[in-house]
């Protein structure tokens, strides 16, 4: 039997705080957990009245120590194609189940062809992107092709609303990922070279293109539709055929051509060394949003789905999307994993819909981040 239940990596960072002062609200005197770090002084001062684990991200030993001491063992610590790897390893070959909140491909990627066949081997679920990246996604997807036919082709479609705050570790991993196209592309083609197709199923899954449909959508070229290509591979709920769009939904032209050209901005600065470390720098990483500005923001994502002759519309929808509630997705998830009746499927990397699906939508549902259906517009 191992001493804990859950394990919290990284609980001094700004995110990493905020799901440790959850798991301190939620968890029950009967859930074993703690927190791990390579600073004891700054996990102290979280005032948490749980044990403390020494560990550090370039210490590949003492991450292997503390992934044989718990069931479920959380990282927040980014970005996770610098410091996440070591991790992943220590946890696929202790047989230990891995939650992480990144939103990078190329990691993702990676971690799979890396780590997908040692995990399966020992037992050990790697699932990524268990915060705003990409849970919405994930299991609004999940939710709206449980209430389409089976076995007909399905079309879902996911369009964002959203108002938040980026906090110094956000803007690391987002000029991460920028400043890396090419070793994107190269995990991408590896993964699709090593990971099976489902037989007799297609699968495509992808950031949508610009459209306009009462307001601009404007595509979304992130984590999400990876992961949810993922779920569509895993899950043979999704049909034989099976179509997912990605979009970010802004009213008016300005807004989106202004989005459009910030973005393309960040991208290419982000190219230029000293231009990233620039902006890097201007947002500390560790700190984030007060809560106050936190209170104020929220996020839809809202579904459009349909197959064999019936149409859907759900919504995912809470509030602070980057840091409250991705607290809350991650605390949920790594306890669902470790006390739900969760599917029975074997280890390797797998997604939240696959690992856990109903019983984390039910979770999550029930700690406010609403799951609801609606009737199209004629």
């Amino acid at each position: 039997m191992r001493a804990f239940d859950i394990v919290l990596f990284g609980a001094s960072g700004f995110t990493g705080a905020l799901t440790a002062a959850r798991l301190a609200r939620v968890a029950g005197p009967d859930v074993r957990w703690a927190l791990a770090g390579r600073d004891r002084a700054k996990l102290e001062r979280l005032g948490l009245d749980v044990p403390i684990l020494i560990a550090d991200a370039t210490d590949p030993a003492s991450l292997a120590a503390i992934a044989r001491q718990t069931r479920v063992l959380v990282t927040t610590v980014g970005p996770y194609i610098r410091y996440g790897e070591p991790l992943v390893a220590a946890c696929a070959e202790a047989g230990t189940h891995y939650l992480d909140l990144t939103g990078e491909p190329e990691f993702v990627d990676r971690m799979y062809t890396r780590y997908d066949a040692l995990a399966a081997s020992t037992g050990a679920k790697l699932v990524h992107a268990c915060g705003f990246d990409s849970i919405p996604w994930d299991l609004g997807v999940l939710h709206t092709v449980s209430q389409l036919p089976e076995g007909v082709p399905l079309k879902v479609s996911g369009f964002l609303r959203v108002h938040g705050s980026p906090s110094g570790g956000t803007l690391a991993s987002v000029l991460s990922i920028a400043s890396r196209p090419l070793g994107g592309l190269a995990a991408a083609t590896q993964r699709r070279s090593a990971e099976p197709r489902p037989p007799g199923r297609r699968i495509s899954a992808t950031s949508g293109v610009l459209r306009y449909v009462g307001g601009w959508a404007l595509p979304m070229p992130t984590v999400d539709p990876q992961i949810v290509g993922h779920s569509a591979r895993l899950l043979d709920r999704y049909g034989p055929d099976f179509t997912y769009r990605q979009y970010l939904a802004v009213k008016q032209l300005p807004a989106a051509l202004a989005v459009v050209a910030g973005a393309s901005t960040l991208v290419t600065l982000a190219q230029i060394p000293p231009v990233r470390d620039l902006l890097a720098g201007r947002v500390t990483p560790g700190t984030g949003p007060s809560p106050e500005q936190r209170s104020r923001n929220w996020f839809k994502a809202t579904f459009l789905g349909q197959g064999g002759g019936e149409r859907v519309v759900t919504e995912v929808a809470g509030g602070d999307p980057g840091y409250d509630e991705t607290a809350v997705m991650l605390s949920e998830a790594a306890l669902c994993l470790a006390f739900d009746d969760v599917p029975d499927r074997a280890g390797g990397q797998l997604t939240t819909a696959s690992a856990m699906g109903r019983p984390l939508i039910d979770r999550l549902h029930k700690a406010g981040i609403t799951f609801s259906t609606r009737e199209p517009a004629a």
